[in-house]
């Protein structure tokens, strides 16, 4: 079994970009990093995430609670998740 690649956050231009496993285990350095980079972002790239749990789910959201973030990518998980969590596709959540 291979090592996988620690996940990562990164700002380029207008993005928050990720990558990696966006999980439970990599979320509080994901955090971290991110609030720092989050001012002035309008974009979350998601292309380079190759898997997403409830907890990357989470601080995604969170990101975008802040302002309107466009989401660019489809990782696996993230259609199901939002539609658990009632979120949309924006990751805002859906009032009932």
């Amino acid at each position: 079994m291979t090592a996988q690649a620690p996940a990562t956050v990164r700002r380029d231009g207008d993005a928050l970009v990720f990558a990696g496993a966006v999980s439970a285990a990599s979320v509080p350095a994901l955090w971290t990093e991110a609030r720092r980079l989050r001012a002035g972002a309008a974009r979350l790239d998601l292309h380079a995430v190759n898997a997403l749990d409830s907890a990357g789910l989470a601080l995604l959201a969170e990101l975008a609670a802040d302002g309107p973030l466009d989401v660019h990518g489809t990782p696996p998980g993230l259609t199901e998740l939002c539609g658990a969590y009632r979120l949309t596709p924006t990751l805002g959540y859906v009032s009932a």
